[in-house]
């Protein structure tokens, strides 16, 4: 090999690596990577919703949070930027503060690409909204997804202005999910007020199957099923 071709070659070597690295990186901080080694050559960003939803205030460090102040400005990106072609939502969340996912979910059903949901483990509470927010929705068949009315930490003040609010955040999040998804405000209402299903809590426990079944998620299916979609999506598009 000459010693021309060598010196071109190190620093795509070196690009490569550092790509790489930062790759890397931002999987291990945000759960954030672009997938575009796919044979249809689309640029896909993929985005994770793990743990616990975090809003306003901080959650234990030795939680696993999704943090909103990172997934907002990377969603805005992600609509500025003209080379990426769909986004991949995968979620195995255990819920969280209501404002934080009701901003995620707007951000993400507002997007001017392509968007697919998958389900893992579970979509439950505020992870509702976050699922049924893209184009397209899946879940796992083992996965779960729980649905229960508002519930208020800390200190509550037994009032009627204090219901009628919760009932007001409550009614926000029935509007949303049902016009995204196949299932009637009713429905989600009856759902939400089950007494039958949770040992300590009201609300209905879906697995995947029934998820679909209920018309909140479109179908059952994995990675596979969902990234099939993004691209047939993509496709459609052009």
């Amino acid at each position: 090999m000459s010693e021309n071709k060598k010196e071109q070659e190190q620093p795509r070597q070196e690009d490569s690596l550092e790509k790489e690295e930062a790759q890397n990186k931002q999987i291990t901080e945000m759960g954030q990577v672009v997938l575009n080694k796919n044979l249809r050559k689309h640029k896909v960003e993929l985005l994770t919703v793990i743990g616990e939803v975090e809003g306003h205030e901080s959650s234990p460090s030795q939680s696993k949070t999704t943090k909103y102040e990172h997934v907002l400005p990377k969603l805005a990106m992600i609509e500025d930027d003209e080379a990426i072609e769909g986004l991949l939502i995968l979620l195995n969340t255990v819920g969280g503060d209501v404002e934080a996912g009701l901003a995620i979910a707007e951000m993400i059903a507002s997007l001017s690409v392509p968007t697919v949901s998958l389900v893992l483990g579970g979509g439950h509470s505020i992870g509702v909204p976050m699922a049924v927010s893209a184009d397209y929705s899946f879940i796992v068949p083992s996965a779960t997804m729980v649905i229960h009315p508002v519930r208020s930490s800390g200190m509550f003040i037994g009032v009627a202005q204090t219901y009628r609010n919760m009932e007001k955040i409550q009614d926000r999040i029935t509007t949303f999910v049902s016009q995204h998804s196949h299932t009637s405000k009713k429905r989600l209402e009856e759902l939400m007020l089950d007494t039958t299903q949770l040992v300590k809590d009201v609300g209905t426990m879906l697995e995947g199957p029934e998820a679909v079944a209920e018309g909140l998620i479109d179908e059952v299916g994995g990675i596979r099923d969902a990234l099939d979609k993004l691209h047939q999506l993509i496709d459609g598009k052009v």
